[in-house]
């Protein structure tokens, strides 16, 4: 992701999220933020999704993953979520975490499909209805390790 790709992910966060991130937000985790890694998904010569995550010491945290809803079903989140986490086991984490709404069974279903197991709750974590979010976590395999994962972009 770059600064010129602002625009159009502000479009994807605003159709995707209740509380979308602000310009200002995406311009400081790409620009200040030496944890933050985020790529963009191009369909065509259009971005139609993103994802991004922090990168600290052996720990990978999502703060975001999402796809224009008319691509949305497609396993284009599937993809994403795919190419983080391999990009998270290049850079050597050994875990990966995130956060997801209760009451998103879909996300929940794609995250258990790719390891990820409920850790705890964080209580009305969402400060636009005060919904609990899930914690959850995956175990990431090394690098070398991951075209052999189910699921992979390389088994595909």
């Amino acid at each position: 992701m770059t600064l010129q790709d602002i625009p159009r992910i502000l479009v994807i966060e605003r159709e995707a999220f209740t509380m979308p991130w602000t310009e200002e937000a995406f311009r400081n985790e790409l620009t200040h933020n030496h944890f933050a890694k985020y790529m963009v998904m191009e369909w065509q010569g259009d971005i139609i999704g993103y994802a991004g995550m922090w990168a600290i010491v052996d720990e990978a945290h999502v703060t975001n993953i999402a796809v224009l809803e008319a691509y949305r079903g497609r396993k284009w989140g599937e993809r994403l979520l795919d190419e983080l986490m391999k990009t998270a086991a290049y850079l050597g984490m050994k875990s990966i975490t995130l956060e997801v709404r209760v009451s998103n069974e879909v996300a929940q279903n794609l995250y258990r499909k790719k390891g990820f197991r409920p850790a705890g709750v964080r209580k009305g974590y969402y400060s636009d209805n005060r919904e609990d979010a899930l914690i959850m976590w995956a175990d990431l395999p090394a690098y070398r390790d991951f075209g052999v994962m189910e699921g992979s972009v390389e088994q595909e």
